[in-house]
């Protein structure tokens, strides 16, 4: 069981599946995505659903832990989350399934009101990505040695990675590697790695005891 964490908190399509490939090569067990505590205890770095959403209560649960905050400019990021929501819309709003509850809550809290309207609309998805980087700038405010904010995109961004976590040189020559370009976003599902954790127990979730412990 890892009790201390890196935990990247970026929004979906700002880079978490470059980041998570990154840090497998760096050594570390990785989850992109968690929806079970044995994938909690298991994995050292954990990304996207729940992450971008739980990050304080997880912040408080696994004390001294490190936070990566990932940015992107608006004119990347705004036409890949639209036709991400887009296909997501009908799993995360049916009461009859779709997706997990997990997943569900965390988009429909951080996309509120999570219409079809507001996921087509521009300036409503750049309201809730300034929403959530204000939160996380705010929450870090006085720990700013515990975040990191990088751009996966930028020269320099790799080496900034690899001077947060007091490593001195990675494996690869520099650079994140660009996955899940052109809307595709199976980069991680086709991705075979020993220290990659599964999300999910044959698909299913579990308690997750920070959720519990939160609730206290």
């Amino acid at each position: 069981m890892n009790n201390t964490k890196i935990f990247i908190i970026g929004l979906p399509r700002s880079g978490t599946t470059s980041i998570c490939a990154a840090m497998l090569e760096l050594g570390y067990t990785v989850a992109h995505t968690a929806y079970t505590q044995k994938t909690f205890d298991e994995a050292q770095v954990i990304a996207d659903t729940p992450i971008f959403a739980d990050f304080k209560r997880l912040d408080k649960f696994y004390p001294n832990s490190k936070f990566i905050y990932l940015a992107r400019k608006s004119d990347q990021w705004l036409p890949s989350i639209k036709q991400l929501l887009q296909r997501m819309y009908i799993n995360v709003t049916r009461a009859d399934g779709g997706f997990n509850t997990i997943i569900k809550r965390c988009y429909v809290s951080t996309f509120s009101p999570f219409t079809l309207e507001n996921i087509n609309n521009d300036m409503f998805l750049a309201r809730c990505y300034l929403q959530h980087n204000h939160e996380v700038l705010q929450y870090f405010s006085e720990r700013t040695q515990d975040l990191l904010t990088i751009d996966v995109s930028q020269p320099a961004s790799y080496q900034q990675l690899l001077s947060f976590l007091s490593i001195a040189q990675g494996s690869n020559l520099g650079n994140f590697e660009k996955l899940n370009s052109g809307g595709k976003v199976t980069a991680w599902k086709d991705l075979k790695h020993e220290r990659k954790i599964e999300s999910t127990k044959n698909g299913r979730m579990s308690l997750l005891d920070y959720l519990e412990f939160s609730a206290e």
